[in-house]
C-alpha cells in the first residue's frame, strides 16, 4: 500500500514587472491589470453649490472655470501614459507617480512642494475563503484639486459622491484638504465593516469548536491568524501616516480640518485595538480547540478504560474455568454454569454502580 501523501498542485502567481536597475522615478506599473480601460471621472463644485461632472476614458477631462475644488478620480493604473499626463499637468514629482504605480506600496503620507500625497489600502473580506482582499488607493491633494487613484473598476467612494451631489455635510463648503480627508475617512470606515464580518466569523467558529471541532476548524483559525497579521501590517503604518497628516503645518491643510484628522487618527487607533483583540480571541480559540480535542480524547480513553476494567475480572473467571484440569469440582456441578454467570453479572453490575458513585460514568 502506498502511504505517501499526494502532491498538491503548485500555484503559480503571475509575474509582475520589476524595476531592478531602473533609475528612481521611472514609471513602471507593478500590479495586476484589473480593468480593461482606464476610466476618469471629474467632479467639480464651487462656493455657490454648482456641481460639474465629466467622464472620460484614457484622457483627462478639461476642468470648468471658477471651480472651488476639482476632484479627478482615476480607476485603473495600467495606463502609464495617462499617469504621466496627470503628473505633467499638475506638476507632480516623478517619485510620487512611481509610488502610485506600485500597488504594493506601504501606506504613508508625504508633503511635496505642490501638494500632499497619501496612500492607503482599501480592504474587503471574503467570508467564503476567509481572505482579506486589498486594493491600493493613492490620494494627491493640491491647491484646489484632489486626484484619487484606484486599482479596480468598482467605485470605492459612492458615499462621497452622494454627499457632494446632495449638499449634505461640509465637503462643498471646504477645500481640497477636507476632500482628501473625506476620501481617507471613507476607506477607514470600511475597516469597521470588515471587522464586523470577522467578528461574525469568529463567533460561528467558536460555536463550531465547542460543538464539532475538527481539522477544518484548526485550518480556519490558522487562516484567520494569517489574515489578522496582514491586516495589522496595513493599519499600523496608516496610523502613523494619519498622525503625520494631522500634524502637518503645510499651508494646504486648513486649521478647521485638523480636528477631523485627529478624529480619523482616533479611528485608526480603535481599529488597531480591535485587531489586537481579535488576535487574542484567535489564540484563545486555538487553545479552546486543543482543549476540546483533548477532552474528547480523554472521554474516549475513559470509556475504554471502564469497559476494560469491567471485563478484567470476567476474563479472569473465564480463564480459570477454561483450563482443562480434571480435578475442578465446579466443572461437574449441575448448576456450576449458571452460578458462574450470576457471579459475573453481579461483578459487572457492581463495578458499574461503583463507577457511577465515583462519577466516572
Amino acid at each position: 500500500m502506498n502511504l505517501r501523501k499526494p502532491k498538491l498542485p503548485s500555484v503559480r502567481l503571475p509575474k509582475r514587472p520589476r524595476k531592478t536597475g531602473l533609475p528612481p522615478g521611472t514609471l513602471v506599473f507593478t500590479g495586476r491589470k484589473k480593468v480593461e480601460e482606464t476610466h476618469v471621472t471629474l467632479v467639480q463644485f464651487n462656493a455657490e453649490g454648482q456641481i460639474f461632472e465629466q467622464h472620460a476614458k484614457d484622457l483627462l477631462p478639461t476642468p470648468e472655470e471658477g471651480a472651488k475644488v476639482s476632484w479627478y478620480d482615476i480607476r485603473g493604473l495600467h495606463n502609464v501614459e495617462l499617469i504621466q499626463a496627470v503628473g505633467d499637468r499638475f506638476n507632480i514629482h516623478p517619485l510620487v507617480l512611481e509610488d502610485v504605480l506600485n500597488t504594493q506600496q506601504r501606506p504613508k503620507f508625504e508633503e511635496h512642494e505642490g501638494g500632499l500625497f497619501l496612500t492607503v489600502q482599501s480592504l474587503s473580506f471574503d467570508r467564503e475563503n476567509l481572505e482579506i482582499k486589498t486594493e491600493q488607493v493613492a490620494i494627491y491633494a493640491g491647491a484646489g484639486f484632489v486626484i484619487s487613484f484606484q486599482e479596480d473598476e468598482d467605485d470605492l467612494f459612492p458615499a462621497i459622491r452622494e454627499r457632494i451631489h446632495s449638499g449634505r455635510g461640509k465637503i462643498k463648503k471646504r477645500g481640497a484638504d477636507y476632500l482628501a480627508y473625506a476620501l481617507t475617512d471613507n476607506v477607514v470606515d470600511h475597516y469597521y465593516v470588515l471587522l464586523d464580518q470577522m467578528e461574525e466569523v469568529l463567533d460561528s467558529l467558536e460555536e463550531e469548536v465547542l460543538s464539532r471541532p475538527g481539522r477544518a476548524s484548526k485550518e480556519k483559525i490558522h487562516e484567520l491568524k494569517i489574515q489578522s497579521i496582514m491586516l495589522r501590517k496595513v493599519v499600523s503604518p496608516l496610523r502613523e501616516a494619519i498622525s503625520q497628516f494631522s500634524r502637518s503645518d503645510n499651508p494646504l491643510v486648513e486649521e478647521s480640518t485638523r480636528i477631523f484628522l485627529r478624529d480619523l487618527y482616533d479611528h485608526t487607533i480603535q481599529v488597531m485595538d480591535t485587531i489586537d483583540t481579535y488576535r487574542d480571541v484567535m489564540n484563545g480559540l486555538y487553545d479552546l480547540y486543543l482543549s476540546e480535542i483533548s477532552f474528547r480524547m480523554n472521554n474516549v480513553i475513559q470509556l475504554l478504560t471502564i469497559i476494560s476494567t469491567i471485563f478484567i475480572p470476567l476474563t479472569f473467571l473465564a480463564g480459570i474455568y477454561g483450563m482443562n484440569f480434571d480435578n475442578m469440582p465446579e466443572l461437574h456441578w449441575e448448576y456450576g454454569y449458571f452460578v458462574l454467570w450470576g457471579i459475573m453479572v453481579v461483578i459487572a453490575l457492581g463495578l458499574v454502580y461503583l463507577f457511577k458513585r465515583k462519577s466516572w460514568l
